[in-house]
């Protein structure tokens, strides 16, 4: 037996029955309840939209009624910071049938773009992440490398905890891509100091599509 076999045979030990495994795997899920950090109280939607726009995340958002209205808020977005009236835009279905007059538009990313829109197939109130599975109507780089990236955000597909994500993701087919992002890209690694935009988009916009007054 050589040092590979000896580390796995060690790993992996003798072939458990799948009824033990499944039987273990139940009682792990049970314990998640109650090891969850108290974020997560009401409204998961409102939970989610106070954390991604708090001091922790450091992301910006507007709030909007339909989305419809999404296309004026990235021209007021970019009009606030004396930005380009241009995007690169996420081929997804949902963004493409919107009126984007007044704002050029184009579904390839340059490397040094400005700024992305892009649509997020779900969200998560725990942590403030956003949800992007790879495919053709979501290339990757869309959300690397713009220095604004705009996130539409539809109150509805917003899940409360992490956990979430997985019971979702167990119903599709899986993506070559599964990207949580949480904020804009920041690191401490020059001088401990943090640096937003380093190796990634500086600012993160979040189009919040709800009502303005939700219901409890």
């Amino acid at each position: 037996m050589n040092a590979r076999d000896a580390i796995l045979a060690a790993v992996g030990g003798p072939p458990r029955p799948a009824a033990d495994v499944a039987r273990e795997a139940a009682a792990l899920l049970d314990r998640v309840p109650a090891l969850r950090p108290d974020r997560v109280t009401g409204d998961p939607a409102e939970a989610f939209l106070s954390r991604v726009a708090g001091p922790a995340i450091g992301a910006t958002a507007t709030r909007v009624a339909s989305l419809a209205e999404a296309p004026a808020a990235v021209r007021a977005y970019l009009d606030a910071r004396n930005l380009p009236a241009s995007v690169a835009l996420q081929p997804h279905s949902k963004l493409v049938a919107l009126d984007w007059s007044g704002v050029e538009t184009r579904d390839a990313i340059a490397v040094y773009e400005t700024a992305s829109v892009l649509f997020a197939p779900y969200a998560v109130a725990e942590t403030g992440s956003l949800g992007f599975r790879s495919g053709p109507d979501m290339p990757v780089l869309f959300a690397f490398l713009p220095l604004h990236c705009l996130v539409v955000v539809e109150a509805a597909s917003v899940v409360a905890w992490l956990e979430d994500c997985a019971a979702i993701e167990a119903t599709r087919p899986a993506p070559r891509n599964l990207n949580l992002i949480t904020g804009a890209w920041g690191t401490t690694d020059i001088e401990g100091a943090l640096v937003r935009g380093a190796h990634g988009p500086a600012s993160l916009h979040v189009i919040f599509v709800g009502p303005s007054n939700p219901q409890p």
